[in-house]
């Protein structure tokens, strides 16, 4: 052996010993790097492991340990009562939209329906005396007080009686057994009991009348006679429809009879009435006109 080869063992071996020290740091930086990573893992782990919080319960639920407390404030616990009468601890209850008023009806109104037409006709016997104020509430109208034109009316009436003529000249008489009187008269304000009226004599000869519609059910009385000849009345609405027609015949003597008629029609329509001499049995057989009310 050479005298250079002592000093290289020497410091083969100085080099040795530093690799040993060298390794023996890098396993110990190794260890505290695993330990470290062991304890972040652990330290994530157990913060995984937390339970979140809790999700806020459905309105009216209770709480942990709430079975036990009576409904209301729990005592030591601050906070509103729920509408269920729970505690939430530091919670106000959730708010509610006040309830809307309810909606009104939306129910449409009925459009109002047009007046149906209708009347009927019947007849009745003439009582002894007729108070003209009494029947007429409506109106009412006499003929024949002082001559063929003396026209009697009803003081501050309705004036839906009409007037419209007919052919055939008139006369007045005064012979009929019925007694006609009113108290509410114009021209003549007052009558206890007449038993005037007016006639036309001949076939096919007779008056017409009309009464104004309102859209309400009225009642006509109609008196009308003849004599020793056979009348025929005849009814109808200007709305048209069927004619209601009646008879009254006597070929010896005069009679009277009295018309009622109920009828309906909307306002400007017109009840049409016709008093015709339908067959005569003398000279001058006739048919009369007294009065007519209205209510």
């Amino acid at each position: 052996m050479t005298d250079d080869e002592p000093r290289r063992t020497g410091c083969d071996r100085g080099l040795s010993t530093a690799r040993r020290i060298a390794r023996h740091r890098q396993r110990r930086r190794w260890t505290v790097e695993a330990l470290t990573a062991v304890v972040c893992l652990a330290a994530l782990v157990a913060y995984l492991s937390i339970d979140p919080e809790p999700e806020p319960r459905g309105e009216g639920a209770a709480l942990p340990g709430a079975a036990s407390t009576p409904a209301g404030r729990p005592t030591g616990l601050p906070g509103q009562v729920t509408e269920a009468g729970v505690a939430s601890p530091g919670l106000k209850p959730r708010q509610r939209p006040p309830t809307p008023p309810p909606s009104p009806s939306l129910t449409p109104t009925p459009a109002p329906q047009p007046t149906a037409p209708l009347f009927s006709v019947a007849r009745a016997d003439v009582p002894a005396m007729v108070d003209l104020t009494h029947l007429g509430t409506r109106d009412w109208v006499h003929w024949g007080l002082r001559g063929p034109d003396s026209v009697v009316r009803k003081r501050g009436g309705s004036g839906e009686i009409r007037d419209e003529g007919g052919p055939g000249a008139r006369s007045s008489y005064d012979t009929d057994p019925e007694l006609f009187g009113w108290r509410d008269g114009a021209p003549v304000q007052g009558e206890g009991g007449t038993s005037t009226g007016i006639h036309t004599c001949d076939v096919g000869n007779g008056f017409r009348l009309a009464v104004l519609g309102s859209g309400e059910l009225r009642t006509v009385h109609l008196f009308a006679g003849l004599w020793m000849a056979r009348g025929r009345l005849d009814v109808r609405l200007s709305t048209g429809g069927p004619t209601s027609t009646l008879r009254l015949e006597d070929p010896h003597t005069n009679h009277s009879a009295q018309f009622v008629v109920r009828f309906r029609v909307a306002a400007g329509q017109k009840l049409l009435i016709s008093w015709t001499n339908e067959e005569t049995f003398n000279d001058c057989g006739n048919v009369a006109l007294r009065a007519v009310a209205l209510r």
